[in-house]
């Protein structure tokens, strides 16, 4: 027994270690910029595909591989998302919004970018850079934390704490105030650089240690790196040494839970959860803990615009009608494009409209899949088996007061601490929910009677999509309208007027996870099957970036949206969607107002100007203008009709005329 107690507790230390690396880059990236870095674990995914590339299909030697990985590679990936994504930001002002959509859309870009050169599948054969003993990816981790802690903060002396290296210094001032710190002669952009070049160091040294011993994939690994953002919310985003305690105990915990083997239906359960204790911890850590960045809140929409031309409407009518011509797997994969604009229009609601940050929408459309698949197949506790549309609705119904899971934390957070809190939910629901045997085995989905084929049942989906229009539209409009809208562009100052801020809040998040349910519903539908992969965490953060850059207050926007998702990986390998949502959404700082505006500001620019369309008075004195100019006579001269000549007294007046017209 002590024996297997020592050797779970080494292997623990040697998961930590791992953790404590990435742990360490979140917050050093942090403390220099200011930016949560979500696409921490997308670099580490890279980084690790890259030395494969390296040793496995060009035969490269592993050391040199991985010098020119670590250290010239994940460091220039750093340098580059500095200087062309948040370098641009931090000179319009460092919006923590703009910041966290640019994080996520890099994420999203990478994933993409990755499945595109290498594929979705896994792979098995990345080489061991350190061997998976504790003393290997325990020992790699104490020794950065001591470097960069040697770096921050001196050692020696009784007022060693508060005693900082010139770095340390200019680090802190930069977070503190960039713009101060750049009237006193720092250099922010060198500061920054410098911080974004450690944490992709540090994210692809986490990359390269974990790939031999979990899944290397464009989608698992990146996730899987992102749950042990509880490690640095644990320090809030400061303290390294808690930071690598924290990370080494629950390594360890969650290495001496495999000990126990519960029986009965329970079993599933704690498995699950001794073997994602890192996702309990993000849980608490996002949903218990202070938040993190409080201050920070998501303005007002840039994308927000005037009313949608008719015109645009019904060209979306049109585009929306003309899958109905098609036939086989055209149709098939139309069918995924109306469930997909229902749950694109629940982020409308929550982001466009709320103005909150949601990233765990797919969990709420995940749900709104599972519970339809089991009403209709008789398995859901305590309610008889429903015909298929029944169930569809009814599913909704039951999803809705579940958006009180993300919608009661946004009572009180904001920015980077409601995004950590929906993050954390998405994440929960897709490991001890959506991975239970009890819920998902065997579990298949049929169409509604008489509506089995595509082409009925895409007819059926374009009534859902336009009574889902309908709710939102109404959203909009009248008390509640303004009032979430007031909220939306300044709280404080909606709840000093009166408005209901947290009712409001709570209402939004409630309608979203009715409508993200309706959505999965119907795309679970489409597909005859619950998909338990087709709602992971990330599918989240794809939506979510979508949905802003093309037009978070735009239901217009959301089916555009849709219709791109689907479109651009059909008959592909995938990741093409991806790919250009991350690259929309990584610019954000070169185009904050979308690319929408964008393009209708390039064209209004490249557009010849067009002379201003006088009333009829001003085209009355341009003519009389034109016209003296042309006769050469002064325009004062025919400004008025000519006078007579005025008597003198050499002269007689004329004669007056007579009423006949003849002269006396």
């Amino acid at each position: 027994m002590a024996s297997l107690t020592y050797d779970l507790t080494l292997a623990g230390l040697s998961v930590g270690g791992a953790a404590a690396l990435t742990g360490i880059g979140l917050v050093v990236t942090y403390r220099a910029t200011g930016v949560l870095n979500f696409a921490h674990g997308a670099i580490a995914m890279v980084c690790a595909y890259l030395l494969r590339q390296f040793t496995v299909e060009w035969q490269w030697p592993l050391w040199p591989s991985a010098v020119v990985t670590l250290l010239v590679v994940a460091p220039a990936i750093g340098l580059a998302l500095e200087r062309f994504v948040f370098r641009p930001l931090a000179v319009l002002g460092g919006d923590p919004a703009q910041t966290l959509v640019a994080s996520i859309g890099v994420f999203v870009l990478l994933v993409g970018g990755a499945a595109l050169l290498w594929g979705q599948g896994a792979r098995d054969d990345a080489p061991t850079l350190v061997a998976a003993d504790p003393w290997g990816q325990l020992g790699v981790a104490v020794a950065v934390a001591a470097v960069v802690g040697a770096v921050l903060r001196p050692s020696g002396g009784r007022r060693a704490p508060r005693r900082w290296t010139r770095f340390g210094r200019e680090l802190r001032a930069v977070v503190d105030d960039r713009s101060l710190a750049v009237l006193g002669g720092i250099d922010a952009d060198r500061v920054a650089a410098a911080g974004w070049a450690f944490g992709s160091f540090t994210a692809g040294l986490t990359g390269v240690l974990l790939a031999p011993y979990v899944r290397l994939d464009p989608y698992g690994m990146p996730l899987l790196v992102m749950e042990v953002v509880a490690v640095a919310v644990a320090a809030r985003m400061r303290s390294l040494l808690v930071a690598v305690l924290v990370a080494l105990g629950i390594g360890v915990a969650q290495s001496q839970l495999t000990r126990f083997h519960p029986s009965g239906r329970a079993e599933p359960l704690i498995q699950a959860v001794g073997a994602n204790l890192f996702v309990v911890a993000l849980l608490v850590a996002a949903l218990v803990l202070p938040g993190v960045g409080a201050r920070d809140a998501l303005p007002r929409p840039a994308t927000a615009r005037a009313r949608t031309p008719a015109g645009a409407w019904i060209v979306a009518v049109l585009l929306f009608l003309i899958p109905l011509g098609f036939a086989g797997r055209d149709l098939h994969t139309s069918v995924q494009v109306p469930a997909l604009g229902v749950i694109l229009l629940s982020l409308v609601v929550v982001t466009g409209r709320g103005g909150q940050i949601s990233l765990g929408q797919a969990a709420y459309a995940g749900l709104g899949a599972l519970f339809t698949a089991l009403l209709a197949a008789g398995r859901f506790p305590l309610l008889p088996s429903l015909p298929e549309l029944a169930a569809l609705l009814v599913a909704a119904l039951l999803v809705a007061p579940l958006g009180l899971l993300t919608g009661w934390p946004a009572i009180g957070r904001h920015g980077l601490a409601l995004a950590l809190a929906t993050f954390a939910v998405g994440v929960g629901v897709s490991r001890f929910v959506f991975a239970q045997p009890y819920a998902t085995s065997g579990l298949t989905l049929d169409r509604p009677a008489g509506l089995d084929g595509d082409r009925a049942y895409y007819v059926l989906e374009l009534g859902l999509l336009a009574g889902a229009l309908l709710a939102t539209h109404a959203l909009r409009r009248g008390r509640t309208g303004r009032a979430l809208a007031a909220m939306r562009d300044d709280e404080s100052g909606a709840a000093a007027a009166g408005v209901p801020v947290p009712s409001l809040k709570l209402a939004a998040f409630v309608a979203g996870a009715a409508l993200a349910a309706l959505g999965g519903g119907m795309l679970a539908m489409g597909v005859r099957a619950f998909d338990p992969a087709a709602f992971d965490p990330v599918r989240g953060l794809l939506w979510f970036a979508a949905i802003v850059v093309l037009g978070a207050d735009s239901t217009l926007g959301a089916l555009a949206a849709a219709a791109l998702l689907v479109g651009l990986d059909a008959g592909t390998r995938g990741g093409v969607a991806a790919a250009v949502i991350g690259v929309l959404a990584a610019l954000i700082g070169r185009f904050p107002a979308g690319p929408y505006e964008a393009a209708r500001t390039a064209l209004t620019r490249l557009r010849p100007e067009r002379s201003p369309t006088p009333t009829p008075l001003g085209a009355r004195v341009r003519d009389r203008l034109r016209a003296a100019a042309g006769s050469g006579h002064p325009a004062s001269h025919t400004a008025a009709p000519p006078k007579a000549p005025r008597p003198t007294p050499h002269t007689a007046a004329p004669p007056a005329a007579e009423p006949g017209g003849a002269a006396v």
